[in-house]
């Protein structure tokens, strides 16, 4: 296992590492009987122990999850212990964590939540190895994120998902139903059809995308890699149209029993508007919001909006 690079940042070997923000939570203190200065003092104090526990957590979570998978963690000191995995987008971003939440990562309450992003093997900071499709990968990614999970010690958590990563979250909440507490998704479908895999071959050649969505993309991955996995995420994604009805994970979603909200953006040009509505259907009790100027990065470009949304939902 490598050195940190930087205080409270871990970067041990493995398929995948955690790339976002593991944070300490603190127990609420009345501080009566004490003078300002020593409350916050003794905070302070207190703070830097349980870092000292989460550095420990996340080092020998690399070591727990090797050869399967590794994580790099860093953290901060939140007040609630309420914790969060956040799941991203593989469509129109094979970026990583950090890219694909930066707003939510940077606003969503720093009072009240521990966020966690991570990438999937081959994907940002998780390479090697190569992203590969097998039948599975959807499940594959689910276990990897709870594995995770359950390595740096949260007992319970939310998942938030974005596309890929919204189905990821519905399997992994149908799964491990007393892991999960709520679940948010956004851009994500449980089956494929006949007009998704029309939209999705529209973008398989990457030469094709404007310079504005391109460039980032190879100045992460360089143009090979980066051509190779947009072409196997659209044949992986699109083997599901094989199936009964396309199922990617239909039969799972009865399954879901924590409260689940599912957000739409009404001019999202990759999830028809059927999917958000069927998901809404056969996840009892959910809840179901449509961003009406809303595409398929919404969280991104309405973040005030969508970040207080979320917030309200889990606390």
């Amino acid at each position: 296992m490598n050195s940190p690079r930087t205080p409270f940042l871990w970067r041990p070997s493995g398929t995948f590492r955690l790339t976002a923000g593991l944070a300490i939570p603190l127990r609420r203190r009345s501080g009566r009987g004490t003078s300002p200065r020593s409350y916050h003092s003794r905070q302070a104090a207190q703070a830097r122990r349980r870092r000292s526990r989460v550095q420990a957590r996340a080092a020998a979570a690399g070591k727990w999850l090797e050869p399967q998978a590794g994580c790099s963690a860093s953290s901060r000191s939140f007040r609630v212990p309420r914790s969060g995995l956040l799941c991203g987008d593989r469509r129109l971003s094979t970026g990583s964590g950090q890219t694909d939440f930066g707003p939510q990562l940077k606003s969503l309450s720093k009072q009240h939540f521990t966020l966690v992003a991570w990438d999937p093997r081959g994907y940002g900071k998780s390479i090697p190895p190569d992203r590969d499709f097998p039948p599975d990968f959807f499940e594959r990614d689910a276990k990897d994120a709870v594995d995770l999970m359950q390595a740096l010690k949260f007992k319970k958590f939310s998942l938030l998902g974005w596309s890929d990563g919204g189905i990821t979250a519905l399997i992994a909440a149908a799964k491990y139903p007393n892991l999960i507490h709520k679940l948010v998704v956004w851009g994500a479908n449980s089956s494929v059809t006949e007009e998704d895999v029309k939209l999705y071959n529209a973008i398989r050649d990457v030469s094709k995308w404007s310079e504005r969505a391109r460039t980032p993309m190879e100045e992460m991955y360089g143009h090979e890699y980066f051509s190779k996995i947009c072409a196997g995420w659209v044949d992986g994604i699109s083997q599901f149209r094989h199936k009964p009805d396309g199922s990617i994970c239909q039969s799972l979603l009865p399954l879901i029993k924590c409260p689940t909200l599912i957000i739409h953006g009404e001019k999202d040009p990759l999830v028809p508007r059927f999917h958000p509505e069927y998901l809404h259907k056969h996840i009892v009790g959910s809840q179901l919001h449509f961003v009406p100027e809303g595409k398929h990065n919404l969280h991104l470009r309405f973040a005030e909006e969508f970040n207080e949304m979320v917030e309200k939902f889990l606390l």
